[in-house]
């Protein structure tokens, strides 16, 4: 058997579509209405900024994000951003699996078998739940049945069930499992990391996992325990004594729920939060040294984009006529001001993944071939709508410059501002009123991941085209083991994809986190996709 040992890392394998950057509600910080002196003292707003105590007293970070979690956070339904990010702070995967491989967790190690079915998960046997059970392989087993279970509307349901049959969880002792794939399938590893394990004792008589009493006081193995939650205000976090990495060394962490961008950038200049996500356009408004703070951009393996309906817009001359009007430095530009804020991507997979390839149609301005491909379509003075989320300062950027681009070619671009959340539900159906719309994913590093958004009839192809091709394609890249090969499939499938002239990337934003400079520890937390932060318990105060 081979047995595979990795290093840490930095990208997401759970499909977590993007629709904004940031959106948000205000709210109180929990520090602040805590009765005790010490953490109405780190609340904010004085001059050496939130978390900072007095010696003796405890000490609080506080995160200001840009949406509410939720009541009802749990390893198998939650699948949003800020969602996630609660989760990562009360639970534990089994690993991650990042840019430059693998961080355990729950699991020590992992074996392969010969014929590539079959994966031994090695458990660490001095983890226990925070109300003092010990955590154990039934555990695992249960999480991913119940994971697996299709009533259970399961976030990585479809990374454990396949047409080919589902993948077979065994325990084998208490400190050891086995995952069996039906068939060989090189995105595996991947696949069974960032799935967060759940306390059996806790969950196992629990029918509905997106409604129930115990979500809102969850068990969990991760680096800090929910102690309460302010629906539109905060969620407020203590440490986890018991963490089996070691307790965390800042006694409570907030995340500070601020919808108001406008808000946020006082909150974080204030020093009444310690750390937000900002845009470059913020950041290039403050004066982040008077504010004492530093800025982290990094690279999330997102890939913003523009989505043409093809279930509304069935010419591809059409098609083609739009892409062919658009700029895409100009927008990114525009949207993100410096190249030091963006890459360029030509394709669906993002600039820094192995498997990116730029040998595609890239769609370069070219007004006359735009007006050509129009002529060809048939159609004339074309009047098109394009949808983006009303509260995204990208987006709305973003789709003004393509309005002014596109009139230039001869086609009228009427712009919609829609709520994120309605504009999601809305993108679902083929027989939506839009014609075009904006979205951003971070997917995680194998290419098959992304299947999921590009396959015809899958949950998230949200330009409605039917080309089953792709569909083959993607079923040959998984089965295939041999890495130059892939690449060679996964090359046609950018190809094929940009050829179809109903997706257009944009960009490929880095994501800016603004924090306090009293805040160490950032590298050895390390920074990665939608959680932020890889282990919490790393940071600390000055």
């Amino acid at each position: 058997m081979k047995k595979i040992f990795m290093k840490s890392a930095a990208f997401l394998l759970a499909s977590v579509i993007v629709l904004g950057g940031l959106t948000a509600c205000g709210g109180k910080d929990p520090a602040a209405e805590d009765t005790t002196a010490a953490n109405a003292s780190s609340a904010g707003g004085s001059d050496e900024g939130a978390g900072t105590t007095a010696a003796g007293e405890e000490s609080t970070f506080t995160y200001a994000i840009a949406g509410d979690p939720g009541a009802n956070v749990n390893v198998i339904t939650t699948s949003d951003r800020f969602g996630l990010m609660t989760i990562k702070m009360i639970y534990s995967p089994l690993y991650m699996y990042n840019a430059d491989g693998i961080n355990y967790f729950l699991a020590k190690s992992i074996d392969t078998s010969d014929d590539k079915l079959t994966y031994t998960m090695h458990l660490r046997d001095d983890v226990k739940w925070s109300d003092g059970e010990k955590f154990t392989a039934d555990d695992v087993v249960f999480t991913f049945e119940a994971m697996a279970d299709e009533k259970n509307a399961g976030w990585a349901y479809s990374q454990l069930v396949f047409p080919e049959g589902a993948v077979k969880i065994e325990k084998i002792d208490d400190y050891t499992v086995t995952l069996t794939m039906p068939f060989v399938n090189s995105a595996a590893v991947e696949m069974f990391s960032q799935i967060f394990i759940m306390p059996k004792h806790i969950y196992e008589n629990v029918e509905n996992f997106e409604n129930n009493d115990v979500n809102t006081k969850p068990v969990g193995t991760g680096p800090y325990v929910m102690a309460e939650y302010s629906p539109g205000s905060y969620v407020k976090f203590t440490k986890n004594e018991s963490y089996f990495l070691g307790a965390p060394s800042v006694d409570n962490f907030v995340f500070r729920i601020i919808e108001n961008e406008n808000t946020a950038m006082t909150a974080i200049q204030s020093g009444e939060v310690n750390a937000w996500i900002g845009t470059p356009a913020q950041v290039t408004q403050m004066n982040l040294e008077a504010a004492n703070l530093t800025v982290y951009p990094y690279q999330e393996g997102r890939v913003g984009y523009m989505m043409i309906n093809a279930n509304r817009v069935k010419d591809e001359n059409l098609r083609k006529a739009i892409l062919y009007a658009m700029d895409k430095k100009a927008i990114a530009d525009a949207a993100l001001l410096d190249p030091q804020y963006y890459d360029l991507p030509w394709s669906f997979m993002p600039p820094n993944s192995k498997f990116f390839t730029e040998d595609v149609e890239k769609y370069e301005q070219n007004l006359d071939k735009s007006k050509e491909f129009l002529v060809a379509s048939g159609v004339t003075n074309p009047e098109l709508t394009l949808a983006y989320n009303a509260s995204d300062s990208l987006q709305s950027t973003s789709a003004i410059m393509i309005q002014e681009q596109l009139q230039k070619a001869g086609i009228k671009v009427n712009l919609t501002g829609v709520d994120s959340t309605a504009l999601s539900q809305q993108m679902k159906q083929a027989d939506n009123s839009y014609d075009m719309y904006f979205g951003g994913y971070i997917m995680g590093i194998d290419p098959d991941t992304f299947s999921s958004l590009f396959e015809s009839g899958a949950a998230y192809n949200y330009m409605h085209y039917d080309y089953p091709e792709m569909n083959e394609l993607f079923a040959q890249g998984r089965k295939e083991t041999d890495e130059a090969k892939r690449k060679e499939i996964y090359s046609t499938i950018q190809q094929k994809l940009q050829d179809t002239a109903c997706f257009y990337p944009l960009y490929s934003n880095k994501r800016l986190l603004v924090v306090s400079k009293n805040v160490t520890g950032i590298e050895e937390a390390k920074l990665v996709p939608v959680y932020t932060f890889e282990d919490t318990s790393k940071l600390q105060m000055k």
